[in-house]
């Protein structure tokens, strides 16, 4: 009996254990996949410039046409590109000039720029249109600089934005010449002044409209990167402290783990016992009757 409560325990002990290491042996590795970033500022810079400024590019394609004779369809399409980068320098000013560097090197535009921060926590941010034959030149060089902590590219058709724009211009121009061939008639004061307020809403949403379309031009065909540079050095983390780390949050969960299934265990004892308390009292009462 004493040798199978041994073994019994020893095999407990092997249990309680084995558990122990593998929520030590977890906490450790997850600390070496785990960065650390010592400046987690968000900026939302570029955010509240989104609908200030938009370049846009296009590509000339043909395509074959669905009808019988399979002819050549000349296609323009127009389309936005955005590169995002956000990197981390633990040498700011001379990365800095690196970007800026790469920026005239690729005959690309700094059409809004944010630098803030001390020294030791400065963060840069640069809204850059590029031409689009050098998109792909200029995010390779971009991304090279520092430390990468996110980058990506999005492209979005706007070849239909662009065809509305046109047939609302078109509709509006033609509004707009029916309204002053009334005004050339004559009429009423009043008219007239209805005649020109409208004339004149017509012209203001014309306006709009060519700055909007002028967005799409060749000669202002650009593609978009935004660069972030935050400055910083990179966090090194001794294998003793990650030890420790580990260590005491394996101790604490550990302890958790072990205080909820004593309880646990200690109220289905309790269930248990009344449950078989009850059974002796049923059992009385029914050798009584």
């Amino acid at each position: 009996m004493e040798q199978i409560f041994k073994r019994r325990f020893k095999k407990l002990i092997g249990y309680l254990l084995s558990i122990f290491l593998i929520l030590f042996v977890f906490r450790l590795v997850y600390g070496y996949t785990k960065k650390v970033d010592q400046n987690p500022r968000q900026t939302q810079f570029f955010e509240s410039i989104s609908n200030v400024k938009r370049n846009y590019a296009s590509k000339k394609y043909e395509v074959k046409s669905t009808n019988a004779t399979q002819s050549l369809v000349k296609v323009d399409q127009k389309y936005e590109k955005v590169a995002e980068i956000s990197t981390k320098s633990a040498a700011f000013d001379s990365e800095e000039k690196q970007a800026r560097a790469h920026v005239a090197k690729y005959k690309a535009l700094v059409q809004f720029e944010q630098k803030s921060g001390n020294k030791g926590y400065r963060k840069l941010n640069l809204l850059i249109g590029v031409p689009p034959e050098n998109f792909d030149a200029l995010y390779g060089d971009l991304i090279a600089i520092g430390t990468v902590q996110a980058k990506q590219i999005t492209k979005k058709d706007k070849t239909n934005e662009y065809k509305e724009l046109n047939a609302k211009k078109a509709s509006l121009e033609k509004i707009r010449n029916s309204l002053l061939e009334l005004k050339s008639k004559g009429g009423k004061i009043e008219e007239y002044i209805q005649l020109e307020n409208r004339i004149l809403e017509i012209e203001n949403q014309l306006q709009d409209l060519g700055v909007s379309l002028g967005d799409f031009d060749d000669e202002n065909e650009f593609c978009t990167v935004q660069f972030s540079l935050l400055e910083g050095k990179e966090t090194r983390i001794s294998f003793i402290h990650r030890v420790k780390v580990a260590l005491e949050w394996t101790i604490k969960f550990y302890l958790r783990i072990i205080l909820t299934l004593f309880f646990l265990s200690f109220f289905v004892y309790l269930v248990l016992l009344i449950i078989d308390k009850l059974r002796i009292i049923e059992k009385m009462i029914n050798r009584k009757e």
